[in-house]
């Protein structure tokens, strides 16, 4: 495989649909090269739709879900001559943004619901809080990961290893042990049971 040349465009440089690669950001000295461009370009075209698509149904509005994509994409460019697989660490970093995303809003949900709590000087019933995302969010990184790719992007086993770079037992454990930790958490707070694929 030609190593392709680094881009040295910043990484907070973000893309919008319908816009081209190469209209995305300037092109300092050193970016990357036109073979390069024209191979993230033809990714973007292929894989953003998809990728944003993904992204939304985890999301609340649809500018989240394309702030996440472009973020997603801006990141692999920056990495572009080290990343052997570029649609799998698309989606990879795709990934740890939806959770970056859920903590954020989790904090600014709490922030909120303390304000309406204080102000209304009562407390909701534990059971009433259990929300998914926060226990999705609340599995480790590698757990959350393997979850998210295959239960709401729809990968097989193989795909998100050949992805992420580990064996296809390792993923298929971390997927079970995903749906145990959210099982118990959800039948501790009263919520139903993930049911496994």
């Amino acid at each position: 495989m030609k190593r392709r040349q680094p881009d040295t465009r910043s990484a907070g440089a973000t893309l919008t649909p319908g816009v081209s690669l190469a209209a995305a950001a300037e092109q300092p000295a050193g970016a990357v090269a036109s073979t390069g461009r024209d191979e993230a370009e033809e990714l973007f075209n292929a894989c953003y739709p998809r990728l944003a698509g993904w992204v939304r149904r985890l999301v609340d509005t649809d500018e989240d879900a394309h702030d996440i994509a472009a973020e997603a994409f801006a990141r692999l460019l920056g990495r572009w001559s080290r990343v052997d697989n570029p649609h799998g660490y698309l989606y990879v970093i795709a990934a740890n943004l939806i959770s970056d995303h859920w903590r954020k809003a989790g904090r600014e949900q709490r922030a909120i619901k303390d304000l309406a709590t204080a102000a209304a000087g009562a407390s909701c019933h534990p059971a009433q809080e259990a929300d998914v995302r926060a226990l999705i969010e609340a599995l480790p990184p590698r757990l959350r990961a393997a979850f998210l790719l295959h239960h709401y992007a729809g990968f097989e086993v193989r795909q998100i290893a050949a992805m992420t770079g580990r064996p296809e037992g390792t993923i298929k454990a971390d997927l079970h042990h995903a749906r145990f930790r959210l099982k118990a958490a959800l039948t501790e707070t009263g919520g139903d049971p993930v049911q496994g694929r």
